[in-house]
């Protein structure tokens, strides 16, 4: 590859989530890799119970080994966080809970934030109106991301995940609507290759506001170890590579078969990543 080296592989702390935190963070020093990306949830960094001290804590944990974290994820996906939502209570909830993520990733030393659009109903009752709150919520966001110099990541979900940031169309529409220099797009090889989609539809469209990458292997589905899955992940680089990607390639590896031996599935995905990256 020209352009993208193993500099540009990252790590997540998902898989590990029955395990400390500091094994991850030691599996990380062992396999060569200098990049981390934090997913911020219970037993290792779940927002609402973080204080002051548990961040810095964290941050010292992080730097003493000589690693840099990339990006700040918190959990998201789950009820109940929905910048969408139909009711205010909920929006005013999953705000708050976003602007504690950018306050924390700047004391964590994080230049970058993954946010999701949320969701409105799947019978698209409400289509319009969730999309309506989705772009308000994320534009304030943009703002105090902008004070915090973060850059916030808006990842492509599933169709099942969410009905409106769900393929590149509706990932376009948003930034565009949205405007925000603190904003930009970031795509998951899973959601992508379900949309039938592919990175270069991607660089094509966005260039260099494509600002992060999930970069796992699925059948389709799945977030698999490279290897475990079906996916053209050879070119998948390759096109990363020819566009000449200037982001990271994050280890989002999430299925259950990890959890006993995380660390096997560390290794597993990063040689083989870091071997076609050389």
């Amino acid at each position: 590859m020209k352009n993208i080296t193993k500099r540009n592989i990252a790590v997540m702390n998902i898989q590990y989530r029955y395990f400390p935190l500091s094994r991850f963070l030691d599996d990380a020093v062992e396999n060569g890799v200098e990049n981390i990306e934090l997913w911020g949830a219970a037993p290792h960094f779940h927002m609402e119970d973080m204080t002051y001290r548990d961040i810095c804590g964290v941050r010292k944990m992080i730097e003493t080994r000589g690693l840099r974290l990339i990006c700040f994820t918190p959990e998201q996906c789950v009820y109940p966080i929905n910048l969408a939502a139909p009711f205010e209570t909920e929006r005013r909830r999953s705000l708050r809970f976003f602007e504690d993520s950018i306050r924390a990733a700047g004391e964590l030393g994080a230049g970058m934030v993954l946010v999701t659009s949320g969701t409105g109903y799947f019978d698209d009752s409400d289509l319009e109106d969730a999309w309506n709150y989705a772009k308000d919520g994320l534009y304030r966001l943009g703002e105090m991301a902008a004070h915090y110099r973060i850059t916030l990541a808006l990842e492509v979900l599933r169709r099942d995940e969410s009905n409106l940031v769900y393929d590149l169309s509706t990932l376009r529409r948003m930034l565009r609507e949205l405007s925000h220099p603190n904003i930009g797009g970031m795509i998951d090889t899973i959601p992508m290759a379900l949309a039938e989609e592919r990175p270069k539809d991607y660089l094509e469209a966005l260039g260099e506001r494509l600002v992060h990458i999930h970069f796992i292997d699925g059948s389709p589905r799945g977030h698999l170890a490279w290897g475990h899955g079906i996916l053209d992940m050879e070119g998948y680089l390759s096109e990363l590579d020819q566009y000449a990607y200037q982001g990271y390639l994050s280890q989002e590896i999430t299925d259950g078969r990890y959890y006993m031996d995380p660390s096997e599935s560390m290794r597993k995905a990063v040689s083989r990543l870091a071997k076609a990256l050389s």
